[in-house]
C-alpha cells in the first residue's frame, strides 16, 4: 500500500469503527456526553440519529472502550429480529443461553439478572445500534424492560442509535408512551467544510503524518463539495485519492489526484445527490440572496399568525423538522426532510418528500405541485402560502388598491 509513501504508520481512511481516529466535532462531542450521562441519570432513554456514515458507530466504539469497569453492557447491533428474539439476544449479551427459554422465562431471567446487578452495585448499559430497523413491537419491549426499577430508581439505562428515520418512527402515535421516557434526543448533523477540512487533517495526524500536508490545499473545498462533510464518503475519498497519488509516485495529493478519484468512484457533487443541502456561512447566504431576482416568497403561518417570509431565488429550499434543512418547521407533524420548494426562472414547484402527513393543496393530498400566485399549501399543521413575485410586478399601481384576500385558513399580511 501507500504508508511507506506517503510515510505513515497505519491507514488513515479505513472505514471500519476505530475509536483512535475519532474527530470530536461540535456534534459529536455533544452526541458522546449525552451517551455518557446515562452513567449518571437513569431517568429515561437517549436517542442519538445520524445520515449512513455520520460516524454513529464509532461515538459508540468509543464511549464503551472509555466505560469504566462497574458497567454491565448489552450492545445490540442486529436490530430485525421478533420481541422474543431480541430479548433472547440481549441475555446473550449479559451471559446467558436463553435460546430454549420461552418469553416469559426471558423476562424474568432478565428481571432478576437486572436487580442483581443493581444490588451489586453495578450500572447496566442497553445500547442498540441501527435501532430504526426495530418494530413497533420491539420498541415497545425495550419501554417494558425501563420501567424496571427498586423503589428508588430505574436498573436500566438505554441508548439507541439510528439512522433519522428513527425519529420518524418515535413520533409515531404507536410509541407516544416510548417517547414521553426519551430524556435526550440529539440529531448528529454533518461536518461543516472547516471542520471536513480538520477532520482530514487528524486522521492524518493520528497516522503519523507529524503536521506533514499531504493534500494539497485546493483539494479541501472540492472534498466537502462531493462528500457534503458526511465522515464515511470523506474516507473512501480521501482513500481513493492518495491511491491516486500512490500511482504516480507522489507523497501529495494534488487536485488532479483527486479528480481521477472522483472520476474512479463516479460521484457527482453532494448536493445533487441528496435532497439535503448544505449549511451556508452568512457571507456565503448573503452573496448568493444577490445573485438573482427573488422569483417568489412564500409566508409561513401557524395558527392564524404569520411566522416568517422568505424570498425564493433559483434553487431548491428544503423544509422539514430538522436542523438540516434550508426551512426548519420544529413540529411533531413534520417528516425529517417533508418537502421542497425548487425554484427556476420561470417556475416554482412543491414536491413532497415521502413525508408522513403529505402536502395539501385545495384539501386534496399531492405528490407534486406547480405553485401559482395565491396558492397555499398545507404542511402538518402549517401553512405555506407563495406570492409570485413576476406576476406582483406585471400589476398595474391601480391593483395596488384594492389587494386581493389571502385564502381561507391563512392570515392577512401584517404590516411592519
Amino acid at each position: 500500500m501507500y504508508l511507506e509513501l506517503f510515510k505513515l504508520h497505519e491507514l488513515p481512511f479505513r472505514l471500519s469503527p476505530d475509536p483512535q481516529f475519532l474527530y470530536l466535532s461540535k456534534q459529536h462531542a455533544r452526541a458522546k456526553a449525552y451517551m455518557e450521562s446515562t452513567i449518571w441519570f437513569t431517568d429515561g432513554f437517549v436517542v442519538i440519529t445520524g445520515e449512513i456514515g455520520a460516524g454513529k458507530t464509532t461515538l459508540i466504539e468509543t464511549f464503551l472502550r472509555e466505560l469504566q469497569s462497574d458497567a454491565t453492557v448489552a450492545q445490540i447491533n442486529q436490530t430485525q429480529l421478533s420481541p422474543t428474539a431480541f430479548l433472547q439476544t440481549v441475555l446473550v449479551q449479559f451471559g446467558f443461553t436463553p435460546f430454549d427459554m420461552k418469553k416469559p422465562e426471558v423476562l424474568a431471567t432478565l428481571n432478576k439478572f437486572l436487580t442483581d446487578q443493581h444490588i451489586k452495585g453495578r450500572k447496566v448499559l442497553l445500547i442498540v445500534d441501527e435501532a430504526q430497523n426495530l418494530s413497533y413491537r420491539v420498541l415497545e419491549e425495550i419501554r417494558m424492560l425501563s420501567g424496571i426499577e427498586t423503589t428508588k430508581e430505574k436498573v436500566l439505562r438505554i441508548i439507541l442509535v439510528g439512522q433519522p428515520e428513527l425519529n420518524d418512527k418515535l413520533d409515531s402515535k404507536e410509541l407516544i408512551q416510548l417517547v414521553q421516557r426519551v430524556r435526550l434526543r440529539f440529531h448528529l448533523s454533518a461536518l461543516s467544510s472547516a471542520e471536513t477540512s480538520s477532520y482530514i487533517d487528524h486522521r492524518l495526524e493520528v497516522a503519523g503524518s507529524q503536521g506533514r500536508r499531504i493534500f494539497a490545499e485546493d483539494t479541501y473545498a472540492t472534498i466537502y463539495r462531493y462528500t457534503g462533510g458526511v465522515p464515511r464518503l470523506i474516507n473512501t475519498l480521501c482513500d481513493t485519492s492518495m491511491m491516486a497519488a500512490f500511482g504516480r509516485d507522489s507523497d501529495t495529493v494534488s487536485a488532479a489526484d483527486l479528480g481521477e478519484a472522483l472520476r474512479e468512484l463516479q460521484w457527482v457533487e453532494f448536493a445533487s445527490r441528496t435532497n439535503r443541502m448544505q449549511s451556508l456561512s452568512p457571507e456565503a447566504i448573503a452573496a448568493h440572496a444577490d445573485s438573482a431576482p427573488a422569483v417568489g416568497r412564500i409566508l409561513l403561518a401557524s395558527g392564524g399568525t404569520t411566522i416568517l417570509e422568505r424570498e425564493l431565488r433559483p434553487g431548491r429550499l428544503v423544509i422539514g423538522r430538522t436542523p438540516d434543512n434550508d426551512l426548519q418547521i420544529d413540529s411533531k407533524f413534520i417528516s425529517r426532510h417533508h418537502c421542497q420548494i425548487v425554484t427556476q426562472p420561470d417556475s416554482c414547484l412543491i414536491e413532497d418528500l415521502n413525508s408522513t402527513n403529505g402536502i395539501y393543496v385545495k384539501q386534496k393530498r399531492v405528490r407534486r405541485h406547480n405553485l401559482n400566485d395565491g396558492d397555499v399549501v398545507i404542511v402538518g399543521q402549517h401553512e405555506i402560502m407563495y406570492m409570485d413575485e413576476r406576476a406582483s410586478r406585471l400589476r398595474q399601481p391601480t391593483d395596488l388598491a384594492e389587494p386581493a384576500l389571502p385564502p381561507e385558513g391563512m392570515p392577512p399580511e401584517q404590516g411592519n
